[in-house]
């Protein structure tokens, strides 16, 4: 498996997880620098993205991949882009939409990690 395939799967592992709220699977996929530029241009932290999503306040329903997941991957670093389908409900209130996403990993001590997550929302 190429390496661009590998971290294709890696983040589909991780939406995965974050839909499933499995956060012993998500912790060690995010970097502890981890940061999401959220589509309203807030950001979050590792500790309040993941704290968000184990209180119940960011409870993702659909995060999935709208085709496929392009990525790069240059020595230690890759990016992934893509389409996703997002119903996400946010402190009470349901978002839908669609997005581009975009992802930065490293590979750190062997295992790929997202640094910076960047959504954009695709205005109809």
């Amino acid at each position: 498996m190429s390496d661009e395939a590998h971290l294709s799967d890696v983040e589909r592992r991780r939406l995965r997880a974050l839909v499933a709220k499995d956060l012993d699977a998500a912790m060690p996929l995010h970097a502890d620098d981890y940061q999401l530029v959220t589509p309203g241009g807030g950001t979050l932290s590792k500790q309040d993205y993941l704290e968000g999503i184990r209180s119940g306040l960011l409870d993702y329903r659909v995060f999935e991949p709208d085709g496929e997941i392009a990525a790069r991957v240059v020595g230690d670093a890759g990016i992934v882009r893509y389409r996703v389908r997002i119903e996400i409900m946010v402190d009470g209130s349901l978002d839908t939409g669609t997005m581009w996403h975009t992802d930065y990993y490293e590979r750190r001590e062997g295992r790929w990690q997202v640094v910076w997550s960047h959504a954009t929302r695709i205005r109809a």
